[in-house]
């Protein structure tokens, strides 16, 4: 798809789901550097709230709650909380 291109439309759930990724891949670009910036999700985490679950499993089984506790997580991680 190309810039501008999309002509459908997105409800409230897909448009909270996309802001929330977009944040998070946001904010481990300014975290890490290297190979964690898109390896992070895929990593297992001993942390709260993920216990030993890669925080890409964390988000696919909890959704939209899940999301936002990891985009606060990085938010945090990165001081802005």
């Amino acid at each position: 798809m190309k810039a501008g291109q999309f002509r459908g439309t997105l409800d409230s759930d897909k448009l909270m789901r996309a802001s929330l990724i977009i944040g998070i891949f946001k904010g481990l670009r300014l975290l890490f550097n290297g190979p964690l910036e898109y390896g992070w999700p895929k990593t297992p985490n001993k942390g709260l709230p993920y216990s030993g679950r890669m925080p890409l499993a964390y988000m696919i089984e909890g959704g939209i709650p899940a999301m936002m506790k990891v985009r606060n997580h990085i938010d945090a991680l990165r001081g802005g909380m």
